[in-house]
């Protein structure tokens, strides 16, 4: 599989939704974990990212504008013990459940399935990161917009090169209704010195118009010290 310029997939894809990337920096010493949503509505677009004990919940911009939090305010990142979790969803909590009760990352998911939002069904993707840098990253679907049917993927990576990463995002294309993520997570370079390089280069290159928030994280492998970016439009 050939490697992709993550800049590159962004420019040219204006609404790919919410979207995952877990990999390896080019030094080989730290993970790196970055995480964004975007919006075309304005309940949507109203929210930022908030920092708290275990990771990272979506919070409402302006209270007053909220309109919907099911399915847009939830905790997309938390710690659990030496993993980190990262969803596009409520199903972090399912998946920290799971970790805490004994279960694999697939048990866990295994207990959901896509969004209920007709007629887009936006699946569900999810991603564990494990303290020696290997991970897995899932997508939970419906059968081409037919929700009698869940199709459930699981992918893992063990000992990630260096400078590489597996990018994976809620939509294919920008269309009505949106039509789901197809074949396996994208295979994307990651060259950025630190996270807050990184975080600029996501940023720059996401929509405009449509993008929200970007959480950035670089953890290194031998300390687990975590160095994180936070950038939401609303400020």
């Amino acid at each position: 599989m050939k490697i992709l310029d993550l800049n590159e997939i962004l420019t040219s894809h204006p609404y790919p939704g919410r979207g995952i990337v877990l990999g390896r920096t080019a030094d080989n010493q730290k993970a790196a974990i970055a995480y964004f949503i975007m919006g075309r509505s304005e309940n949507s677009r109203n929210r930022v990212f908030e920092t708290t004990e275990d990771g990272i919940r979506t919070m409402a911009f302006d209270e007053s504008k909220m309109t919907d939090p099911s399915l847009i305010i939830y905790h997309p990142v938390r710690v659990v013990g030496d993993d980190t979790v990262v969803t596009n969803g409520d199903q972090t909590d399912t998946v920290r459940d799971g970790l805490l009760a004994g279960k694999c990352f697939a048990q866990a998911l295994r207990t959901r399935e896509f969004e209920p939002d007709p007629d887009n069904y936006t699946p569900r993707i999810s991603g564990l990161l494990h303290k020696d840098g290997s991970f897995a990253l899932s997508i939970l679907k419906s059968a081409d917009g037919d929700p009698s049917c869940c199709h459930r993927y699981f992918f893992g990576y063990d000992n990630p090169l260096a400078g590489e990463g597996r990018f994976i995002h809620t939509y294919q294309e920008n269309l009505d209704p949106l039509p789901s993520f197809e074949g396996e997570p994208r295979r994307v370079a990651i060259t950025a010195p630190n996270a807050k390089t990184w975080a600029d280069q996501i940023w720059t290159h996401l929509n405009q118009d449509n993008k929200v928030s970007l959480f950035v994280q670089y953890i290194d492998l031998q300390s687990g010290d975590r160095d994180t970016v936070i950038i939401n439009k609303h400020q």
